[in-house]
């Protein structure tokens, strides 16, 4: 499996998680991410075993689950497009929340850094 690029949007949905969840600065569980993605632990438990495998956490079994500096910076710049993706449909197009969060989740899979960074530049110039 190859990083960041190579990541199916399965495995950068469980990346955001895990980051979302530590940033809250909670243990972070297989359990906690079934219940949040509203998903069964075996499907969290495969995926966790992928993003072991390519060195994004580290996780023993039974164990929490953190991120390593490169899960973590591959994380933020996969919060990073959410975030940039949800603020424009929300602010400067006006997309209800629900639509926007369902949508910046389809579009944040797609933005190149570059694309994300002038997406940013945009929305701090319409503020």
């Amino acid at each position: 499996m190859t990083k960041k690029q190579g990541l199916s949007v399965s495995l950068k949905n469980y990346l955001k998680e895990i980051y979302i969840l530590e940033s809250m600065g909670k243990p972070v569980r297989v359990t906690d991410i079934a219940l949040t993605l509203g998903i069964s632990k075996a499907s969290v438990n495969k995926a966790i075993r992928g993003l072991k495998e390519i060195e994004y956490i580290y996780h023993e079994y039974y164990s929490t689950i953190r991120l390593t500096p490169e899960g973590k910076a591959a994380a933020v710049e996969i919060w990073e497009a959410y975030q940039a993706a949800y603020t424009f449909l929300v602010d400067i197009l006006h997309v209800s929340e629900d639509e926007a969060r369902e949508e910046a989740c389809q579009i944040g899979h797609v933005l190149k850094k570059d694309t994300c960074h002038k997406l940013q530049i945009l929305i701090k110039e319409h503020e």
